[in-house]
């Protein structure tokens, strides 16, 4: 997955589509995260948006849903640079 910041390109490694497919099995809701369980918006907005978490918050949610790492993240190889998608060039008028 990539994101264009400031003209060039961020990889990111590690993904947390995991995390909301096992969320969505367990039947809960961002609202109950956030209002019944303790979790910050801003935790959950760094998830939904794959910025970097602590191993400390991963055990917590493996513990709260039951469930191991594989099911909160998931590791994306970085490509090599032949295989990194350049960004197009365009002219200024």
């Amino acid at each position: 997955m990539n994101f264009r910041v400031n003209w060039t390109w961020v990889i990111v490694m590690i993904i947390y589509d995991p995390f909301w497919r096992t969320l969505k099995d367990r039947g809960i809701s961002t609202y109950k995260m956030i209002n019944k369980l303790g979790y910050s918006s801003g935790t959950l907005y760094r998830l939904r948006h794959n910025k970097g978490i602590s191993s400390r918050l991963i055990d917590d949610l493996c513990g709260l849903l039951d469930c191991r790492v594989e099911d909160i993240l998931e590791y994306v190889p970085d490509p090599g640079p032949e295989e990194a998608e350049a960004p197009e060039k365009t002219e200024d008028p």
